[in-house]
């Protein structure tokens, strides 16, 4: 489970955010009850709502859409965990200016991987005709890299079928590696929420599969 604090839905302020595998929700829930003093159910639009007697809210969503396969319980919080820990495959494309990785997952496991690096500049506060040099010579490594991610995710992506997209990273370069030849086959798959990411490696990207097939919970604490 991986936690931060971020600015959730619903509701203005500090949100701390975890992903919560589907085999540790009913767990999850039942320390947060015993944590603010019990909670109701609501199954809202946007997920599934854990309402506190202290007034602590968190929402639970699922990974993906139920796409005509929805999840079985006796309520909205099993239904929920039944759906997210259906072995749906997923691909991933990573991207930073560190460099890239691209997966294919199911069940929070990789079953096929590549992770690449290629240097690309930070800005230079320099200015005049070096400032522009350096702006190209920056321009063309960005491409090298996008162009390189491309390629390698298509050849990941090629060796496993999946049914959903997750790009993450820089959302910029995501979105351009999405749009080279190369994943044109790829670009049109339903795509699943963006996952903020450091500079892909290969511990990066084990994490960046499982968080993507894992419940994601935004908790929202109670008002002061």
């Amino acid at each position: 489970m991986t936690a931060r604090s971020t600015d959730g839905p619903g509701r203005a302020g500090s949100v701390r955010t975890a992903f919560v595998p589907a085999a540790r929700l009913a767990g999850w829930a039942e320390r947060f009850g015993a944590a603010h003093g019990g909670f109701r159910l609501n199954d809202d639009d946007d997920g599934v709502r854990l309402v506190a007697a202290d007034g602590a809210v968190a929402l639970l969503q699922t990974p993906w859409p139920a796409d005509g396969r929805p999840g079985r319980g006796a309520d909205p919080l099993k239904r929920l965990a039944s759906l997210a820990a259906q072995p749906r495959r997923i691909g991933l494309l990573l991207i930073r200016r560190g460099g890239y990785g691209a997966a294919v997952a199911s069940e929070g496991v990789i079953l096929a991987s590549k992770v690449g690096a290629k240097y690309v500049q930070s800005r230079s506060a320099a200015g005049g005709q070096s400032q522009q040099r350096f702006a190209r010579r920056r321009a063309n490594q960005a491409d090298a890299l996008v162009e390189s991610a491309a390629d390698h995710a298509r050849q990941v992506f090629a060796s496993q079928g999946f049914e959903y997209l997750v790009p993450g990273g820089d959302r910029a370069l995501a979105d351009l590696a999405l749009q080279q030849p190369a994943l044109s086959g790829y670009a049109q798959y339903p795509r699943l929420v963006y996952l903020d990411a450091p500079d892909p490696r290969a511990a990066v990207l084990k994490k960046a599969a499982a968080d993507a097939c894992a419940v994601r919970v935004h908790v929202m604490d109670p008002p002061l």
